[in-house]
């Protein structure tokens, strides 16, 4: 019997939503658009048309990867940010909502920096932070640095998707080390840090564990080797009064928050993500 478009992206919900997938009704429009080479408002178009065979065994395919605990972005190659695609590979983190909360407030203070504010997105990945940044202050400029050069290699594909070339640029920089001297005068300085304890590692879930870049996510024995290194010796880089803002795992706030202010970082702040976790722990530079 022929399938619809919709019929297809229900039955693979369906079969997701069984295997526990959260964010099932997500996932499965994209694999059903990917599989048929269509954009998301060409699949609803043509929601009532019937999919041909190839199509069909093409989303068999994608959804037994899936369950696998492949993640969708690695499988399609893009992950929406704050409002833009970005190219997405296995050398680097899937963005994730919560760290839109550390765009939305990068963004602010950029814009309250004014014209020619500088932005550093420190661990920068994909350059998510960095992009959404440059996307939405439109008179700063970003940089965007990671030790990772198959990471930058992501960065530069999506400045360049997101047309920002005039305003973004790349680094080669390692977050454990003293900046370069070029690293400088930054207003503000965002970075998602390695924060998971390396003990931790073996119990994350398969399509973290398995699949999501090693060196992105280990924080050290405790998970905060990244912030102390940070802290202590990137507020060199920042203006006075420039703002560093560091996304951090659940009940790491408390500590980071002792780390800044140990490093001589004032008016210190934590704020909750959507689901009420303590995620953004930010403080400004005296010196």
């Amino acid at each position: 019997m022929a399938t619809t478009y919709n019929d297809l992206y229900l039955d693979t919900r369906n079969i997701l939503r069984k295997a526990g997938v959260e964010m099932a009704q997500l996932e499965a429009r994209e694999l059903v658009c990917y599989a048929a080479d269509k954009t998301r408002e060409q699949f609803t178009r043509d929601s009532g048309l019937y999919a041909s065979a190839a199509v069909e065994q093409r989303v068999r395919e994608l959804v037994k990867r899936r369950l696998a605990g492949e993640p969708v972005a690695y499988i399609i190659g893009e992950w929406e940010f704050y409002g833009l695609t970005l190219d997405i590979t296995r050398d680097v983190l899937i963005p994730r909502t919560d760290t839109e909360l550390l765009a939305e407030r990068a963004i602010e203070l950029a814009k309250a920096a004014g014209e020619g504010a500088r932005v550093l997105d420190l661990c920068a990945g994909s350059g998510c932070i960095g992009l959404a940044v440059a996307k939405h202050a439109p008179n700063c400029r970003v940089v965007l640095a990671d030790l990772s050069e198959a990471a930058l290699r992501i960065c530069k594909s999506n400045v360049r998707r997101c047309d920002l070339n005039a305003r973004v640029t790349c680094v080669l920089a390692d977050a454990l080390e003293p900046p370069a001297p070029a690293l400088w005068d930054f207003d503000v300085i965002v970075c998602n840090p390695p924060y998971i304890p390396s003990g931790d590692i073996p119990g994350l879930d398969v399509s973290v564990r398995e699949y999501e870049p090693l060196s992105a996510l280990d924080g050290g024995e405790d998970g905060l080797k990244f912030y102390r290194a940070i802290a202590a010796r990137w507020n060199s880089a920042l203006r006075l009064g420039g703002s560093l803002l560091f996304e951090v795992g659940i009940h790491q706030a408390p500590d980071v928050e002792m780390i800044l202010a140990e490093n001589g970082f004032e008016n210190i702040r934590t704020t909750p993500d959507t689901a009420g976790i303590w995620r953004m722990v930010e403080g400004t530079a005296n010196s």
